[in-house]
């Protein structure tokens, strides 16, 4: 997070105008301007995949390690993705 951090201020990338409110309390129409969270962490992975060359540029890590670490987490959640939540269990079979 730090290298993408810095990243943005070496390249001034804009982050967006702050938000100083709490998000917890605001009311539906207030939050949808902001991005939801991706409901499964295999969407966030492509772009990141394509733009992984601040963490290489800084020498803290290789393209083969970044390629493996996104290899296994790819297969993490392939794994999580083919098992039913512990709530799927709940609506189905509870009582």
């Amino acid at each position: 997070m730090l290298m993408a951090g810095l990243d943005g201020i070496i390249n001034r990338i804009d982050p967006g105008e702050p938000m100083d409110k709490n998000l917890y309390d605001l009311p539906p129409k207030s939050a949808a301007p902001s991005s939801p969270c991706p409901a499964r962490c295999t969407p966030s992975w492509t772009p990141w995949s394509k733009t992984t060359s601040f963490c290489c540029g800084a020498k803290v890590f290789t393209r083969d390690v970044l390629e493996t670490w996104l290899e296994l987490k790819r297969k993490e959640a392939d794994e999580v993705n083919i098992r039913p939540h512990p709530y799927e269990f709940y609506l189905y079979f509870d009582a």
